[in-house]
């Protein structure tokens, strides 16, 4: 059997965040695109890739420029309710990919489909490919002369799988995109802003806990039901970055807008969301009370501690970063026997601590082409949660975790808790 490429923890701690070895690197060799794959996953396939969060505006549509290959998985899209009828395409040739030629058809193609539609949408997202990316296409350019033709806001969006692992990501460009309609607009001291994903929050307490310190209105993208209630955004006091993704887009919003932002992270571990919160307020000089949610937390995690012993498989598809969650689960008494993720300097915190827990548990990386002969048969575990995880262990008791609305905070490990007792049952 061919030998399939792995670290230890251990062996990942003791080279530190400055000797990341190659298994994990994306320029260093082939790529086996494992989640990508099993995602159906150009950056804007399943979930909200760039298609589904270029329309997060509402009453927003889409035109997409692309040879038919690139535009053939949004029919998947469209069926999904809420998204018929709001893409149109514009098609490339073999000519226009040589030349660029299409690049000059796209103002009067964006006039054609608002005429069509018959009334005036908010915005004309341009989706291209990589295609563009490779032509070196200005496409903020191209987007202001569709305006000025078609007297409409254009944005564009980026489906540039070339650029995924890059500075700045397709999920990250969106973002910006998209936050850049807002317009300055006079502070409300009582408003804040929730950014980070597209589909608003599962039910969490993050929301009532400040609700109890005198926030009144709390705005996120995906509970927008109109573009002038998108536009109200503007009027928050600070923003909430509850998504790395998002942190670029609320930087350009502090300095177009002057909102400040405070960055907070998914924790799965009980102390550091206690922590978090303390932190938070702090910040605010404001008691953000947390203890009933605390006190519920620490008897989910005891039901937990009642299945025990528990071996569990962590993927990177999820709604969780996979090492803070391997961790998470390690506290609760689980054994992670792998995890099946890249390895970034920003995860070391958690990997320094799990390298005191369970330093032997391994970490592969999806990526890696010996993979392909991976079968997780010397890894069998009881629980995998992640579908890349999943694809690995057939035989074990299944957890995607990784709905489009998002858990956080105290009842997102809740959820959980009862998703694993549910799923190992």
């Amino acid at each position: 059997m061919t030998k399939i490429d792995y670290q230890t923890i251990r062996e990942i701690a003791e080279h530190g965040p400055d000797d990341i070895s190659e298994i994990y690197q994306f320029p260093a060799h082939l790529i086996y695109s494992s989640p990508a794959t099993l995602a159906f996953n150009s950056p804007g396939a399943e979930g909200y890739g760039v298609k589904r969060a270029g329309l997060a505006v509402p009453e927003s549509i889409m035109l997409i420029v692309a040879p038919g290959c690139c535009g053939r998985n949004t029919s998947l899209i469209s069926r999904i309710k809420g998204y018929d009828h709001r893409f149109f395409y514009l098609m490339m040739d073999e000519t226009d990919l040589i030349t660029g030629r299409h690049l000059t058809k796209i103002p009067e193609a964006v006039k054609d489909v608002v005429d069509t539609l018959g009334y005036k949408p908010s915005v004309v997202m341009i989706c291209i490919t990589c295609v563009d990316a490779l032509l070196g296409t200005d496409m903020e350019r191209v987007c202001r002369k569709a305006e000025d033709f078609a007297k409409v806001r254009v944005r564009p969006c980026y489906m540039y799988a070339l650029t995924r692992e890059g500075r700045k990501p397709p999920m990250v460009h969106v973002r910006e995109s998209l936050y850049s309609l807002l317009e300055p607009k006079p502070k409300v001291a009582t408003s804040i802003n929730i950014l980070g994903f597209f589909a608003p929050l599962r039910k969490t307490e993050l929301l009532d806990v400040f609700y109890r310190s005198g926030i009144k209105t709390i705005r996120q993208i995906g509970t927008c039901q109109t573009y002038d209630e998108f536009l109200n955004m503007a009027e928050a006091n600070f923003n909430l970055v509850i998504n790395p993704e998002a942190y670029h887009a609320a930087k350009q919003i502090h300095k177009r807008l002057g909102i400040p932002f405070v960055s907070l992270e998914r924790f799965y571990g009980i102390e550091r969301i206690h922590h978090q919160y303390q932190a938070i307020s702090n910040v605010f000089h404001k008691q953000l009370d947390d203890e009933e949610m605390y006190q519920k937390a620490k008897n989910a995690i005891q039901e937990l501690k009642e299945l025990q012993p528990l071996s569990v498989a962590v993927g990177e598809c999820l709604n969780a970063n996979p090492f803070e969650l391997a961790l998470s689960l390690v506290e609760y008494g689980c054994q992670v026997k792998a995890i099946y993720a890249n390895v970034d300097p920003s995860h070391f915190a958690y990997i320094n601590a799990l390298n005191e827990l369970s330093p032997e548990t391994k970490v592969y990386s999806n990526m890696e082409p010996t993979m392909l002969y991976y079968d997780g048969g010397e890894d069998e575990v009881d629980l995998a949660i992640g579908k890349d995880a999943i694809y690995y262990h057939d035989q074990s008791a299944h957890l995607n975790w990784n709905e489009d609305m998002q858990p956080f905070g105290y009842q997102g490990l809740i959820d959980l808790i009862e998703a694993i007792r549910e799923a190992v049952k």
